[in-house]
C-alpha cells in the first residue's frame, strides 16, 4: 500500500468531514436527511481526486455511518454522556478509515 495515497486520504477526510461541516449541518444531520445529505455530497467532492468510483463507495459508506452515529451522538450529548459521546465520534472515524483500508486493498 502506498503510504502517500494513505496520508492523502486521511487528511482529506479531515478536512471534508471536519473542516467543511458548518455547524449548522453538523447540529441538523441527525434528523434531516436533507443536511445529512448535503454533508455526505460536500464530503465526497474531494474523493474524486481519487475517481468517481472511489467517491462515490465512500460518500455512500460515509452517508450510512453518519446516519447511525450522528443519532446516537446527538442522544449521547443531550443527555450530557460525554465519554460514550467521544466513544461513538472515535467509532465513527474508525469505520471511516476501515473503509478507506477496504477500498485500498481491493484497488477500488
Amino acid at each position: 500500500m502506498d503510504l502517500t495515497i494513505l496520508f492523502t486520504i486521511v487528511w482529506l477526510h479531515f478536512i471534508a468531514d471536519f473542516v467543511l461541516q458548518p455547524s449548522k449541518i453538523a447540529l441538523n444531520k441527525w434528523n434531516s436527511l436533507r443536511w445529512l445529505g448535503l454533508h455526505c455530497t460536500i464530503y465526497t467532492i474531494p474523493f474524486l481526486y481519487f475517481g468517481l468510483r472511489f467517491a462515490l463507495i465512500t460518500g455512500g459508506a460515509h452517508f450510512i455511518v453518519d446516519f447511525i452515529s450522528s443519532k446516537i451522538t446527538h442522544r449521547l450529548w443531550k443527555d450530557k454522556k460525554v465519554h460514550w459521546f467521544f466513544v461513538t465520534i472515535g467509532w465513527d472515524q474508525a469505520l471511516h478509515m476501515s473503509v478507506f483500508m477496504i477500498l485500498l486493498k481491493y484497488n477500488i
